[in-house]
């Protein structure tokens, strides 16, 4: 029991450190670590209905029908990581941003080809092909889009995360980088820095609106259109390499909350002209250490994690 409490509590952390990079979704090591389906089943449990079952069983049966130790550890795990590696992750990714960005794309394929491999036989047919070509092409438009500018205002940090948890469990799109997107991830980073429970209240009430509502929604394709939900996935995450890409050059600007100049737009490049146009060492080297690193960590947690239902 406590081993497993502890290993839900790991893939937690995992989970939150994952979040925090904008490109890498918490769905992604979910998945790869098999408590996606187990976490989609848990959530889509809360219901209404939980009022009703209370009173005729009590909290233990409510308790138990959703799951609820496993979603507090693993939730407690998540919060976490956040809140100890935000700046950590944050500090990597402006002084040390190349290794961890290989890190993260070698990660990345090798999930990919995990839920791949998920897929029934056949897994090649035009039909999963074409979900896997929609993904790509969803996750690449999301990722070329241009940034908006939203303040933080209560009904905007609602908004943003009610739409930032439903790619937080989506394996391939990141809920950090849609934050990017709307002009939210600053404000909610720099809550959890300064730790501003009010704003981060109004993050949280969103944040549960989204998982009740999209949670159904998910869990009801997996039921009804495995396969093409599976190839979808993959297409996701094939598509979000491209931001993920190690060498970029900046093409224009913007200022954060805290008043810090930070990419806003960004141009992908080989090692070489990242050398020549950008000015700083390519680190191709250590860029592959660390792509391999991220692919065979994947490897070791799909050798040593449970297999999804």
């Amino acid at each position: 029991m406590i081993k497993n409490l502890v290993s839900t509590y790991l893939k937690g952390m995992a989970m939150g450190a994952a979040d925090v990079v904008p490109g890498v979704s918490g769905g992604t090591i979910a998945f790869i670590t098999g408590i996606y389906t187990q976490l989609l089943e848990s959530i889509r449990r809360i219901t209404p209905r939980l009022f009703t079952l209370w009173r005729k069983e009590g909290f233990k049966a409510v308790w138990h029908h959703i799951n609820g130790t496993f979603l507090c550890v693993l939730l407690a795990g998540i919060l976490t990581s956040i809140a100890s590696l935000a700046k950590g992750i944050s500090w990597m990714l402006t002084h040390h941003p190349i290794p961890l960005w290989s890190f993260f794309f070698g990660l990345i394929i090798a999930s990919a080809l995990h839920i791949a491999k998920q897929l029934p036989a056949p897994r090649i047919s035009p039909k999963t092909v074409l979900a896997a070509l929609l993904g790509i092409g969803f996750a690449y438009w999301i990722t070329i889009a241009n940034p908006l500018q939203l303040t933080a205002s209560p009904l905007t940090v609602f908004l943003a995360g009610a739409i930032a948890i439903c790619a937080m469990i989506l394996p391939g799109i990141s809920g950090s980088f849609i934050l990017l997107l709307l002009g939210m991830y600053s404000p909610i980073l720099d809550a959890v820095h300064q730790t501003q429970f009010g704003l981060l209240g109004l993050f949280a009430m969103g944040a549960v609106t989204g998982l009740l509502t999209f949670s159904h929604l998910l869990s009801w394709l997996l039921r009804r259109y495995y396969a093409l939900t599976l190839a979808f996935l993959t297409g996701l995450m094939l598509g979000t390499l491209g931001k993920i890409w190690p060498w970029k050059h900046t093409l224009t600007w913007r200022t954060n909350s805290s008043g810090e100049q930070v990419p806003l737009m960004q141009d992908n490049l080989l090692p070489g002209a990242y050398e020549a146009i950008v000015g700083h060492p390519a680190q191709v080297s250590l860029a592959i250490i660390a792509m391999i690193g991220g692919f065979v960590l994947v490897l070791l947690l799909e050798r040593f994690s449970p297999k999804q239902d």
